[in-house]
């Protein structure tokens, strides 16, 4: 993979150059130091790439000249992230890492036990700071396709209106919980294929509430655990979607 990516959104799909915006110029000419004759790949964050060379080095308004494009095949299954708000800054390094492991999207959600309740404009700001995150994760790991971040929203309320999905699990530490595997073979036992569409919601630290889960199970969610150990919220999130993400590439 070439050494320089960079975020685009070309007018066309041909386009003969690209003009970068004055802050990824700043970050391929000055962060990234790149040189007049550099190739450089554009992505649009929806699979499309331009491979280019770097024609106009100027820091505020980089130009690349476009040899060819070409459009990258998503992954064969979607995984939407609904991660319950942790503390700090560990909801950035969530986002993150559900890029590099390929999250389709990441729903940032308010459960019952979760410390951070976020007003409209500090939500609108933690918004914008997730997709930079995602952003640059995307450019780093060289995923073609950059999540959505959809607003915050509590938990509940999404679980009642999460539908069209195939299959829709929840991280869980009661008894009863089932292992991935097996709620993955009953899944193509009974549909002749694996599922194309799956959700996983991460609790906060402490879990959801019983009545959050009594919600989920109403709601079709399959509660599966993570193993016999207590798991921070960003190491379940990871954990999560790394064993549902293997799991799906080798169904």
């Amino acid at each position: 993979m070439p050494d320089h990516r960079v975020f685009c959104a070309p007018a066309s799909t041909e386009p003969a150059t690209i003009t970068l915006s004055p802050e990824e110029s700043h970050h391929l000419v000055a962060v990234n130091r790149a040189k007049l004759g550099d190739t450089v790949v554009a992505f649009d964050g929806h699979g499309g790439e331009w491979i280019c060379e770097l024609v106009a080095d100027q820091k505020n308004a980089a130009v690349l000249k476009v040899r060819f494009n070409q459009k990258i095949k998503p992954l064969p299954f979607s995984i939407t992230l609904g991660q319950a708000l942790p503390k700090g800054s560990f909801m950035d390094a969530i986002v993150r890492k559900a890029t590099e492991i390929g999250a389709a999207r990441i729903v940032p959600l308010e459960s019952e036990r979760t410390q951070v309740h976020l007003d409209s404009s500090r939500q609108d700001r933690k918004i914008e700071k997730w997709q930079t995150a995602a952003l640059e994760a995307a450019k780093q790991c060289g995923n073609a396709f950059v999540p959505e971040i959809l607003p915050v929203q509590t938990a509940s309320a999404f679980m009642e209106s999460a539908r069209d999905y195939d299959l829709k699990l929840i991280a869980s530490l009661q008894p009863g919980a089932r292992s991935l595997k097996t709620v993955l073979k009953d899944f193509a036992s009974a549909q002749s294929r694996p599922p194309k569409k799956v959700l996983w919601l991460v609790g906060p630290e402490g879990d959801f509430t019983p009545a959050e889960m009594s919600t989920s199970r109403s709601c079709g969610f399959e509660p599966v655990t993570l193993g016999p150990l207590v798991l921070r919220c960003e190491t379940a999130a990871v954990y999560a979607l790394s064993i549902l993400s293997y799991e799906l590439q080798n169904a």
